[in-house]
């Protein structure tokens, strides 16, 4: 991993925050003790006066004071000069009047709450982003490769495609690849979420960032060190963390209109009250509306809800590229599933084997299988992994589009398309096994036809209960593929999905979430290229496993690191609670707002009473959105 990735995950906007995010214990952090001391010097003050002791007070007081400011001014002022109006801006100006006003203790009282309220939120922040900054130690510094039968050590980040990496047990792996030799079993929980090892051996693909928890491997890697399915998601994680959804961006939006409409409404009740009463105490009250009015808790509540639910979803798998994608999320009553990938496994295999009088399904099998196995057809492996065994064959021919034919045990064998061969006795099983799904291949021996062997890309087990449990929390499912009809519907069936449409072009797709989409918030989930239109086009696209196409990753909002669909459900859960979480941060703030306006503009509240029900209200909302960062078990 770069360290310009590391650093930019790291990034704290400049405009809010004067300190580097830190890793150290809370007393050396500035962002912290500052506020601490702020506060110190405040309750000092207070003893003091209250011991009659004024001039000692007022010295704290001002300390307090001062302390407290310097973690909010300096932003405020760099915004103003960017012309930007902020929340610290109204603090800051309130703080100004009430010196001037003779109000030191109630001005270090706002500084010292205003500032600690906003360091707690810093270390809220810091948690939430805590499980998604864990990505970022899952591939390690250095990878042994094996170079002429010699081990040689080196940067994770140099390895390039086609080097073989030896994995010891207890090591993680640096990059995507494929087994080449041995056999182990690999904890995939902290990429995937799932809790159960998988089993590996020579052939099968690994994912960077697993840990080898048995015997040794040899891994050929099929992606560079510094781009794999692990960069990717990381890749994902900063640009979660970069973005605010667009309720985050709420209350800078409110603060807009909000700054300069407080600072007029005070200044006319300075000016109209100071024609008509007592000019200090209007101005007082002036002062008092400034602070009333400013949505601080409002600031807070969202982009914190939203960060923690963001970090939360990564640790079971799901990874949401932006606050406003989590928010859409929330919104989602339908959902459209790619079928290939997505629904099935990807891997056709043999699921039906019809034979004629006097043949066995196992000879079947290995006849087939021994032409089979001199086929790149994909439909080859699925017959080849099927066989017990296989013979040898010799004058091996393909004919692409219909099928292979050769010498097997002295006899003729051929293997191919019932469009090319004759199925014979067997032709009303054959098309019973295609309404089924499957893709059926005869055999000939001798001439004769003497099986047929169904093969199809098999739904994933959990689909039926995946569909049930998005039936219960009220989201409909419509399946999406460029299969053709007749297999797509005996998939759906299995499925219980009833919105079936089949043999779409990439374009085809756009169009149905397009249809999907008029009268309600449309979810894509898919994993290939052909996808990616479609997914970008959804209200939110989900692209299932981060080994699926870079297009696919690239147009969705959200990508899932495992392919256990019963992820989605979870999904949706979690991101409808995070979302009641911010709707009632979002009232409770404005009901804040709307409830001092009038107390402070008639004196029925004075400064010090108003800073601190703003400053409880930000601990609250702070609270309350820390919630977002639980994570459910199970979806009820």
């Amino acid at each position: 991993m770069s360290a310009v990735m590391r650093s930019q995950v790291d990034t704290v906007d400049v405009d809010d925050h004067d300190d580097d995010n830190h890793d150290g214990p809370w007393w050396t952090d500035r962002g912290i003790m500052v506020p601490v001391f702020s506060g110190v010097a405040f309750l000092s003050g207070l003893i003091c006066e209250w011991s009659g002791a004024e001039i000692p007070a007022l010295v704290l007081f001002w300390i307090g004071l001062l302390l407290g400011a310097s973690t909010f001014t300096p932003g405020a002022i760099r915004k103003l000069l960017k012309g930007k109006l902020g929340i610290g801006l109204l603090m800051t100006i309130s703080a100004v009047g009430a010196v001037i006003l003779g109000y030191v203790e109630e001005a270090a009282a706002l500084a010292f709450l205003y500032s600690i309220a906003e360091a707690l939120e810093d270390k809220a922040m810091d948690r939430a982003r805590g499980g998604l900054r864990a990505l970022l130690k899952l591939v390690p510094d250095t990878a042994t490769v094996l170079v002429a039968g010699k081990q040689t050590e080196i940067a994770a980040k140099d390895l390039t495609i086609g080097q073989v990496m030896l994995v010891r047990p207890g090591e993680r792996i640096a990059t995507d690849g494929v087994v080449r030799a041995g056999r182990s079993s690999l904890d995939t929980s902290a990429i995937t979420g799932e809790s159960i090892p998988v089993e590996v051996e020579p052939g099968d693909a690994v994912s960077a960032g697993a840990i080898n928890t048995a015997g040794a491997l040899e891994v050929e890697a099929t992606a560079a060190g510094t781009d794999n399915s692990l960069t990717t998601i990381v890749e994902l994680v900063e640009q979660a963390q970069a973005e605010k959804g667009d309720r985050a961006r709420l209350a800078d939006r409110i603060a807009r209109p909000l700054v300069p409409g407080v600072l007029i409404l005070a200044a006319l009740v300075a000016l109209i009250g100071s024609l008509f009463g007592d000019p200090e105490l209007w101005i007082t009250r002036a002062l008092v509306v400034l602070v009333a009015a400013s949505p601080c808790a409002l600031a807070i509540s969202v982009p914190l809800t939203v960060v923690a639910a963001i970090g939360a979803a990564s640790k079971f798998g799901v990874i949401i590229k932006s606050g406003a994608a989590f928010e859409r999320f929330g919104t989602i009553r339908h959902v459209a599933v790619d079928k290939t990938g997505t629904l099935t496994r990807n891997q056709p295999a043999v699921t039906a084997v019809l034979t004629a009088d006097g043949v066995t399904e196992r000879q079947a099998l290995a006849w087939a299988a021994a032409l089979e196995q001199h086929s790149t057809h994909p439909l080859a492996a699925a017959i080849t992994a099927a066989a017990p065994g296989v013979p040898a064959a010799i004058e091996v021919t393909e004919q692409a589009g219909h099928g292979i034919e050769g010498t097997v045990d002295g006899a003729r064998v051929t293997v191919g398309s019932p469009r090319w061969l004759d199925a014979d006795t067997l032709a009303s099983q054959v098309t019973s096994l295609e309404e089924q799904g499957m893709t059926v291949v005869i055999v000939h021996r001798g001439g004769a036809p003497v099986a047929a062997i169904g093969v199809r890309d098999e739904l994933r087990p959990e689909v039926p209960e995946v569909v049930r449990t998005l039936a219960s929390q009220g989201i409909g499912v419509t399946m999406l593929t460029g299969d053709n009809a007749r297999t797509a519907r005996a998939l759906a069936a299995q499925a219980g999905i009833n919105d079936v449409r089949a043999e779409l072009r990439p374009e085809d797709k756009a169009a149905a979430i397009g249809e999907l989409s008029h009268d309600r918030s449309v979810a894509m989930i898919g994993d290939g290229i052909n996808d990616a239109p479609a997914l970008a086009g959804a209200d939110i696209g989900i692209a299932m496993g981060a080994t699926g196409s870079d297009a696919a990753i690239e147009s969705a909002d959200v990508a899932f690191t495992g392919h256990d669909l019963r992820l989605i459900p979870r999904a949706f859960d979690h991101a409808r609670r995070g979302r009641r979480i911010i709707n009632q941060n979002i009232v409770l703030s404005l009901l804040i707002i709307t409830a001092l306006l009038p107390l402070a503009l008639f004196g029925v509240l004075g400064l010090a009473a108003v800073v601190l029900v703003h400053e409880i209200a930000e601990v609250i909302v702070i609270l309350n959105g820390l919630r977002a960062a639980r994570t459910r078990t199970a979806v009820a």
